[in-house]
């Protein structure tokens, strides 16, 4: 079977995950730090969530005329842009803020962050079509992002010593054009990454079956990314808040959860036979969902770390399962617009955090409760929807 030059689209996520791993860590703590309030730092991340909608919808529907490839390579200039003028820029806050909402510099956490961006899910379901292969590439993708998110938190380790010297700002900043050479290197790693032929688009925007069944996965999966959105993004903030961790002890926290991630996502690439892939997607989010109720009333920072952590490693799990049922209904020219229509709804749903924000100054405890209780009912509906035998191997 060809590969397409997969070793430079792994190394590629490799090295994207590096960066944008320690950015969305960084991002709600080095806002905090210039003097932004929580419910401002909402504001900013609802904004990243309703822009990078617009920018999603137009590069795929783009990709499926003129190439994933390229789509890639637009993606990856935009934030490896965004994350040089943040590094670069020492005073206006809101020439940070517009950088952090066009490059999408925030929002997700987890050891998955890094995987994917506009075009990555179609350029692998356009280059390998048989459903094993493509879990099979999900995982090894998916995998190798989480294990190199691993260095993108060890960053906020160091960043932790780095400001006893240069101060927290400075340090913060100096990590940010580090994760922007990281993001150049990316884009040169693209180049060498081919496409097969697409389909020819017969279309203006999409197949009906098509449709059908990315209506289907949007309606599955939006309550999940709405609770995500109000739990997620500021997760570093709230172990700052809640539990007065430092930017140190952060790092550690994500540096093993993405390690836990990236063992979770090897292991899914092994059990993916085992079970329904929409069950398996579905039941791990719905259980992750639970772990996160728990974990709004931990009393104590090393018990709220363990709960994390467990939460990480059991999410990760379905997660390639996830996204071969994504785009297992969809027909092949439609392949960058029906996966930037799944984008769009998620990152608008996603806009929630913006409510997470202002949650988290009324209560600590609350965006994380209500986050989770959203997602034990977003998998509960994942498996409902896209269950009962679809996407089963």
């Amino acid at each position: 079977m060809k590969d397409f030059g997969f070793r430079f689209l792994l190394a590629s996520r490799a090295l994207r995950s590096v960066g944008v791993i320690f950015m969305a860590l960084a991002a709600p703590l080095y806002l905090a730090a210039l003097g932004v309030s929580v419910i401002n730092i909402g504001i900013i991340y609802m904004g990243i969530a309703v822009f990078n909608a617009a920018l999603v919808l137009v590069l795929g529907m783009l990709g499926d005329r003129i190439g994933f490839k390229p789509i890639l390579m637009i993606g990856e200039v935009i934030t490896a842009t965004s994350a040089l003028v943040i590094g670069l820029e020492k005073s206006s806050i809101i020439l940070i803020a517009v950088a952090m909402i066009v490059g999408d510099i925030g929002g997700m956490v987890g050891g998955l962050r890094g995987s994917f961006s506009p075009g990555s899910t179609a350029l692998i379901a356009n280059n390998w079509t048989e459903d094993d292969e493509r879990v099979k590439r999900l995982s090894k993708i998916t995998a190798t992002a989480s294990f190199f998110s691993i260095f993108g938190s060890a960053l906020m380790i160091l960043h932790g010593s780095l400001q006893n010297y240069v101060g927290s700002a400075s340090a913060f900043r100096m990590l940010f054009l580090l994760s922007a050479a990281l993001l150049w290197i990316s884009l040169i790693c693209i180049i060498f990454v081919s496409e097969k032929a697409r389909a020819k688009k017969t279309t203006k925007i999409m197949k009906k079956s098509s449709f059908r069944h990315i209506a289907k996965v949007i309606a599955a999966n939006v309550v999940n990314s709405a609770g995500l959105g109000i739990a997620i993004p500021l997760l570093p903030l709230w172990f700052a808040l809640r539990f007065h961790a430092g930017t140190g002890e952060i790092g550690i926290v994500f540096t093993v959860a993405n390690a836990l991630t990236a063992v979770g996502t090897y292991t899914a690439g092994i059990i993916r036979k085992k079970f329904e892939l929409a069950m398996l997607g579905g039941y791990t989010r719905s259980i992750s969902g639970g772990i996160l109720v728990l974990m709004a009333f931990s009393p104590l920072f090393p018990i709220a770390v363990v709960l994390f952590l467990v939460r990480q490693l059991i999410m990760s799990l379905g997660a390639p399962a996830r996204l071969a049922v994504t785009v297992k209904g969809i027909h092949a020219e439609d392949y960058g617009t029906a996966t930037s229509f799944q984008g769009v709804a998620n990152r608008l749903a996603q806009g929630s955090s913006g409510f997470g924000g202002y949650l988290m100054s009324v209560s600590l405890p609350a965006p994380v409760f209500i986050g989770g209780l959203f997602q034990v009912f977003g998998g509960l509906t994942y498996a409902k929807l896209l269950g009962k035998g679809k996407g089963k191997k």
